[in-house]
């Protein structure tokens, strides 16, 4: 059985049940046009919650590189002659 067939057998399934709970006088509202626009609007909720998600991973590796940038900025004048010792010492030329 193709795709195409067993969607449609499962559409028509919840169509039929859908009309005999209307019947019953418990709900009119399951249908297949109610299920797709369930499906869809669940979709753009998990879209959004994604989006939402990723904003927070950019934000916080924003942060995280303006702490390295403010820790590198702040670290390299008391490293720096530190190593130009290290390379001294090394024989290693600094220029």
């Amino acid at each position: 059985m193709n795709t195409q067939k067993l969607i449609n057998t499962a559409l028509n399934g919840l169509d039929s049940i859908g009309y005999r709970l209307d019947q019953y006088g418990i709900t009119g509202k399951l249908n297949r046009h109610n299920l797709a626009a369930f499906i869809m609007l669940e979709q753009k909720h998990l879209e959004g919650e994604w989006d939402s998600i990723q904003a927070k991973f950019d934000r916080r590796r924003s942060q995280f590189d303006g702490l390295l940038t403010a820790i590198e900025t702040r670290t390299d004048p008391l490293i720096r002659p530190l190593i130009s010792r290290v390379n001294q010492f090394r024989g290693v030329s600094g220029h």
